[in-house]
């Protein structure tokens, strides 16, 4: 009888401690992921600082170099951490600001917020108004590069120049497979299983940086628990604008960065933003996909820095 009961409260226990490893699992690659971007953050002089806009208290990345700053700022869905690496290379000779948009990240997401392209725009020129900075240098990426086309076109006395990076915003003549499965009712960002995340994964970069599959795992489970706020952040931001009829009037220099595998925004975007942008340098990147600054951190920035002294 005893021996009954001792393997009857071994297999309890085990049960248990199987259930707590399920439930905890996903949790612990989160934590993983937050802390070793956080740490690596600091180690590059960025600092967390949350700066309160019109009621948003948002989180951001902030180094404190002397020269002018640099408004780095992510796509959609992403958050802070994808510039970390880029970033590190300016760091110290520039003030770096890189913003948790509303709805991304440690900013988190309310449902009253606003989140189309005009109204994060405009946050983010409230953000510098509360940093006291005057102008900036932007540069972004996806729905980011969007916002800075819009900043440029709205805000030009407070840029100083403008960086595309497989930047959203204008037509593709040769849609990518993202705007294929729009076009059939499905969203690759919108989905309810770490399966479903581990196809879209690879639609992001050609060549992602390593991460243990416990970290994706966990990176997974966050997308799915957002996956009705990204819903509302998509259908008020995916929307092509007048932007286009507005752009041959920017006249601060122009970045034009693209991954030639770029599976979510194609890269037969390019000649349409040459088209309204004629003195844009551009660059196109073989072997690259949608996230040049976090596939090649280092060669991204070497050309970015080499823009900024050109100009």
């Amino acid at each position: 009888m005893a021996l009954k009961i001792k393997a009857a409260a071994a297999i309890t226990l085990g049960a248990l401690a199987l259930g707590w490893s399920y439930l905890t699992y996903p949790k612990v690659g989160q934590l993983t992921y937050d802390i070793v971007s956080n740490t690596e953050a600091r180690l590059y002089g960025l600092h967390k600082e949350v700066v309160v806009v019109d009621g948003i208290p948002i989180t951001l990345y902030r180094s404190h170099g002397t020269g002018p700053a640099i408004l780095m700022v992510h796509g959609f869905s992403a958050d802070k951490d994808v510039w970390v690496r880029f970033a590190r290379h300016f760091a110290s000779t520039n003030q770096v600001i890189i913003p948790d948009l509303p709805g991304h990240g440690e900013t988190g997401f309310k449902p009253e917020w606003h989140y189309s392209i005009p109204a994060q725009t405009a946050y983010l020129v409230k953000l510098l108004d509360q940093l006291h900075v005057q102008q900036a240098h932007v540069i972004g990426n996806s729905m980011g590069g969007y916002i800075t086309a819009r900043f440029a076109v709205d805000y030009p006395q407070r840029m100083l120049s403008a960086g595309l990076v497989d930047a959203a915003g204008l037509p593709q003549p040769h849609p990518s497979e993202m705007q294929q499965m729009l076009a059939k009712g499905q969203n690759p960002f919108l989905f309810d299983s770490r399966e479903a995340f581990y196809r879209f994964y690879p639609m992001t970069m050609a060549s992602p940086p390593f991460m243990p599959g416990f970290v994706l795992d966990g990176v997974a489970d966050r997308y799915v628990a957002r996956r009705a706020q990204l819903q509302q952040i998509f259908n008020e931001s995916y929307h092509l604008s007048d932007l286009a009829e507005h752009l041959p009037q920017v006249k601060v220099p122009v970045l034009v960065l693209w991954g030639k595998e770029d599976r979510l925004i194609d890269v037969s975007s390019v000649p349409e933003w040459q088209a309204v942008l004629p003195r844009a340098q551009v660059a196109i990147w073989d072997g690259i996909g949608h996230m040049p600054m976090v596939e090649r951190p280092g060669q991204t920035a070497e050309l970015y820095a080499q823009f900024l002294h050109a100009h």
